[in-house]
């Protein structure tokens, strides 16, 4: 199962935004991405053309490939 959940980075301790549905003790990968809209703005300056739709299909694209 995954899931895409909210965290908030406080003295280094990510911490989540929402509860989260998992066993006392329980281990579960973390996968960091900074927020799209981050992504969009650093995009949005190289290539000022880009729509948020194309910013959302590189992104995921790049998702996938294990570069975020």
């Amino acid at each position: 199962m995954s899931k895409v959940i909210r965290v908030r980075c406080e003295k280094g301790v990510l911490k989540p935004l929402e509860k989260l549905e998992l066993e006392e003790g329980e281990e579960v990968e973390v996968v960091i991405r900074r927020k799209p809209s981050k992504v969009f703005g650093v995009l949005l300056r190289r290539r000022p053309g880009l729509r948020p739709e194309d910013v959302d299909r590189i992104i995921e694209e790049i998702g996938d490939e294990g570069v975020l």
